[in-house]
């Protein structure tokens, strides 16, 4: 498994916990940080995911 895959998995799990807290605190900026941070987590995971693949081949 590649590591970009590892830290993108961990970028998502970061930025959901950033998105709660931001509805929970009523903080509109932290909510928007975390999902953004999601979306990065999800492109990083996506590019690990493509390496893996070409690794395999």
């Amino acid at each position: 498994m590649d590591k970009d895959r590892i830290e993108g998995s961990e970028k998502g799990i970061i930025g959901k916990v950033k998105e709660v807290a931001g509805k929970v605190l009523g903080d509109a900026k932290l909510q928007t940080d975390g999902k953004a941070e999601q979306a990065a987590g999800k492109v990083q995971n996506a590019v690990g995911g493509l390496k893996d693949t070409v690794k395999g081949k």
